[in-house]
């Protein structure tokens, strides 16, 4: 197949299937962790190095080559729990089959996820506050937090305001941790979550907290916590904890950030 400007064998059209194909199912294996944060940003640093080289852009190019070359040893630091997932699961029996289904079926979700029921997460802080029962919940976005929920117990249960209740029931075997909700679902319970490394976080604020914090730094997800010592309830966001919400004021930041 010849084209005016560029020659393009047959060979070359295989090779392109086969690089985006491992990049798709690189994409598969980080979706809902976040290492995919990290994985988009290698692809934009390599594309913007092949560009300035294409506009022979000497000394910028020579920069991103150096960085790329010694990022490498990093990266195999940096993604070895993505990189032992893909290993064993290319030891799998059923690893040829997966391979040979995507290939030939490549299935994109292009579906809306379904809008947050947040009148159950807000009655359920309300409750615990009025308790003071301490929470923690986090609630997914585009980030699926699969490497968090994998720390817990999973339970893959509708959401419900009774049923957050009862995790969070002093005398319950599920209310140390955190609680994953993502698209109605409450994924699991008793996870662990990061903590923050802010040294200007106030003192006055716990491991709870400081866990809501902790995962709104590395992910988009929304934190919820509700203080078992005062019944106060907050919200962390891209890092930064909101302090002392009412319900109302609680269900219109929800509402805002679900919009479905």
């Amino acid at each position: 197949m010849v084209f005016d400007f560029i020659a393009v064998r047959f060979l070359d059209i295989i090779d392109i299937l086969l690089v985006a194909f491992l990049l798709y199912e690189l994409y598969s294996l980080l979706r809902g962790t976040a290492a995919i944060n990290i994985f988009i940003g290698i692809v934009a640093i390599l594309i913007i190095w092949r560009l300035v080289s294409a506009l022979e852009m000497e000394l910028l190019s020579k920069i991103l080559g150096g960085f790329i070359s010694v990022g490498f040893i990093a990266l195999i630091v940096v993604f070895q729990p993505e990189i032992r997932r893909f290993l064993l699961f290319l030891g799998t029996p059923n690893a040829l089959n997966r391979i040979r289904d995507n290939l030939f079926f490549w299935r994109f979700n292009i579906t809306n996820a379904p809008k947050l029921k947040v009148e159950h997460v807000v009655k359920a802080c309300q409750s615990l506050s009025n308790k003071d029962m301490g929470a923690l919940i986090v609630l997914a976005k585009k980030n699926e937090l699969n490497s968090f929920v994998e720390t817990g117990t999973k339970l893959e249960a509708n959401i419900s305001s009774a049923l957050l209740e009862n995790i969070f029931f002093k005398n319950s075997p599920l209310h140390d941790g955190a609680v994953i909700i993502q698209k109605n679902k409450i994924r699991a319970a008793r996870c662990v979550l990061p903590i923050t490394r802010n040294r200007n976080f106030p003192a006055i604020y716990g491991l709870r907290h400081r866990a809501a914090v902790g995962i709104s730094e590395q992910t988009d997800a929304i934190a919820i916590a509700v203080s078992e010592e005062t019944g106060k309830i907050s919200y962390a966001k891209g890092g930064s904890l909101h302090p002392h919400l009412t319900a109302t004021q609680l269900k219109k930041v929800l509402s805002e950030e679900f919009k479905g």
